[in-house]
């Protein structure tokens, strides 16, 4: 690790997501940077880190302000694995916060890997002196401020020497939720919703009766969902029942651009909504997440699940049948959405209504994947997304697909059976 200058060395996003989810002090933290800053204001490293930590504790703007400035100094920083002695990732980053591109160093947690977050712009020319690398990742996730970004990086990434994981540009910026929506269209035994995204004037008329709502998409029918354009974790988000409730929300709402889907309902027969989140890694499914919740809103870190030992018994049971149960069910339709994204590495937000379909709210390269919850409180975790990682790490260094030999690792499945059925207790 000789080669890694001290100045481009940073505990990077997955160490100062662990150390705030965990709950520890970072108050020593805070001060080890800002003392560093005082001896030296341009230390770009220490600018990141501090940006980093600013970002996990919600404040954004400020956040913004320190990574420009280390930006400003240096492009390139590097995350050090373990001992380092490992592979080398190098991976084409945009400046932003944890959902802005794909989650990498989380991915890379429990290796010895280097990872190099290469930051690029829609101004960035080519890419000269980039720092040794193994391999590499377009980790520039999808997003209305990033479109003009991801539309110029085909040249700067056929200037790799590597082949380069998720190397598409056209096919991430098309991750929309209008361009999912008509991508994942017609699949046997999968829903995605109809999703438009439409503009304030247009959704006005709407409300008030000057145009109807099948001008916008003749799939369009009430109740509907609707997020402000480029939103992700529910951020704005509303359920819209008729067209005097669009018309408040309306004249609440500054937001000038939205998504507007249908909506889906998904409670299941415990009288609770089931989200889960899967990731696709070579084409192979592999769990995330599955978070329980009375409110049709789910969020995991808000849905009860520490405290709900029914909930938790619910997606632990979902983990240990993965590969028999809803890979199986799905394999079809899994099998023809991989086909259509043709990516890498992407992942999906979803839900198994009654009916024993597949629901799909989200598709995107920047999900929040990692391996922070208490192992006592979820010991079928950590296992999980250890040998997840395992999966992305071969992906990544070596090409390969393979399924993991060790626990709770996906085969290639085919064939249909009944839908879950989670074991909560009545009532739960």
């Amino acid at each position: 690790m000789a080669d890694i200058p001290a100045a481009a060395r940073i505990l990077g996003p997955a160490a100062i997501a662990r150390a705030v989810f965990s709950g520890e002090d970072t108050a020593p933290l805070f001060a080890t940077l800002a003392a560093r800053l005082e001896r030296d204001a341009a230390d770009a490293a220490a600018l990141y880190d501090m940006a980093l930590l600013l970002d996990s504790r919600g404040e954004a703007t400020t956040a913004a302000a320190l990574r420009d400035a280390a930006l400003a100094v240096r492009r390139d920083f590097a995350v050090v694995h373990g001992d380092g002695s490992g592979p080398r990732l190098l991976a084409l980053v945009t400046a932003g916060g944890f959902m802005a591109n794909t989650p990498v160093d989380f991915l890379l947690d429990g290796s010895n890997a280097v990872l190099w977050l290469c930051h690029v712009t829609d101004r960035t020319a080519a890419l000269p002196d980039l720092p040794p690398h193994d391999a590499a990742i377009l980790a520039v996730g999808e997003a209305p401020d990033q479109r003009d970004l991801l539309a110029g990086l085909p040249r700067l990434i056929a200037s790799l020497p590597h082949r380069v994981v998720n190397g598409f540009p056209d096919r991430i910026a098309s991750l929309t939720r209008d361009g999912v929506a008509a991508r994942l269209d017609g699949i046997p035994g999968l829903i995605c919703p109809a999703a438009v995204a439409v503009g304030r004037t247009e959704l006005t008329d709407i409300a008030t009766g000057r145009a109807a709502l099948d001008t916008l998409h003749p799939a369009l029918r009430f109740p509907l969902v609707l997020r402000p354009e480029g939103s992700h974790a529910g951020l704005g988000m509303e359920r819209v029942m008729d067209l005097p409730q669009l018309a408040d929300i309306l004249a609440e709402s500054p937001t000038q651009t939205f998504q507007l889907s249908n909506f889906t309902e998904y409670r299941g027969p415990h009288g609770l909504h089931a989200k889960l989140r899967v990731v696709m890694i070579g084409g192979k499914p592999w769990p995330v997440h599955l978070a329980l919740s009375e409110d049709w809103i789910v969020h995991y870190l808000s849905a009860g699940m520490a405290a709900d030992p029914a909930r938790r018994a619910a997606e632990a049971a979902w983990f240990a049948d993965f590969d028999t149960g809803f890979a199986r069910r799905h394999a079809r339709a899994l099998a023809q959405m991989q086909q259509r994204i043709g990516l890498d590495y992407w992942g999906f937000d979803g839900a198994e209504p009654p009916d024993g379909t597949l629901l799909v709210f989200e598709v995107d390269t920047a999900l929040i994947v990692h391996d922070m919850d208490d192992p006592a409180t979820f010991p079928y975790k950590r296992p999980a997304m250890r040998a997840l990682f395992r999966a992305f790490r071969r992906l990544a260094f070596d090409g390969d697909t393979a399924p993991d030999p060790g626990p709770a690792s996906p085969s290639a499945l085919s064939g249909r059976r009944a839908p879950m059925t989670l074991p909560l207790p009545r009532g739960a």
